[in-house]
């Protein structure tokens, strides 16, 4: 399986944004089994139009025993927008935590950089195992931390959303995620299916991260002005955030 980008998008990109989708599928690649998920063929690689801007999106996604669908996003609109969106949505069966993070930049500045690993069980918390790994971390301070959406009720408390205040702090954040998807792809192969009961309490609460995401503005407004209303939603529901069967 071949990790090589198409250059003429990822090359493009703030240099956190091309740093950060190699160590994702890097981190993907040497922890675990992928294999291809499979999305429509005409959503993979998507060109458009955003205020006189071309719009280009890259989409790669993967899948491993013990995750339904490793979804990585690349966009860039013309000079002005560059976005990296990547979602692990594990297999109902596996008391995992949901992996997020985005990165916005534009004109040469990360503005947002946001990566979680969400709990979806009803307490809201996180496996034990998770709590205790990411508390041994060594603490992290950025200098702008931003304030989290409406519905950021969501992430864990180890939640980082931050705009990177210098190339440090840019490191910083690459770092973590790596630390993040460590622990996560290291937990993934070492748990083992749980019973259905605590299958339709997983399926609910990934319902609702998805639901929850899908109530992002920024996003559904640029794929609107973009693609049309149409388009937007199907690409909200079937490709970002689509709720498992």
């Amino acid at each position: 399986m071949s990790f090589t980008s198409t250059p003429s998008l990822r090359e493009q990109q703030h240099p956190l944004i091309r740093q950060l989708a190699d160590s994702i599928e890097a981190a993907w690649h040497q922890h675990l089994d992928l294999s291809p998920y499979n999305l429509p063929a005409e959503l993979g690689y998507v060109e458009g139009r955003l205020e006189g801007e071309k719009l280009t999106i890259e989409n790669r996604c993967y899948q491993t025993p013990q995750f339904r669908k490793m979804h990585l996003e690349l966009a860039k609109v013309g000079n002005m927008l560059d976005i990296l969106h990547c979602v692990m949505f594990p297999r109902p069966e596996y008391n995992l935590p949901m992996f997020g993070c985005d990165l916005v930049g534009g004109r040469g500045q990360i503005s947002a950089a946001i990566a979680d690993l969400s709990p979806v069980n009803s307490e809201r918390t996180l496996p034990e195992l998770y709590t205790s790994t990411l508390t041994a971390l060594q603490p992290v301070n950025f200098s702008q931390p931003r304030e989290l959406p409406e519905w950021g009720h969501i992430f864990s408390d180890f939640c980082i959303f931050v705009r990177p205040g210098s190339p440090e702090e840019e490191t910083i954040f690459l770092k973590r995620v790596r630390e993040f998807l460590d622990i996560h792809c290291t937990q993934a192969i070492a748990s083992h299916p749980v019973s259905p009961e605590q299958v339709a309490q997983i399926l609910a609460g990934q319902r609702n991260y998805c639901t929850q995401q899908q109530q992002n503005d920024k996003t559904r407004r640029v794929l609107e002005k973009a693609f049309g209303t149409d388009w937007a939603e199907n690409y909200m529901t079937t490709v970002l955030f689509d709720l498992p069967a």
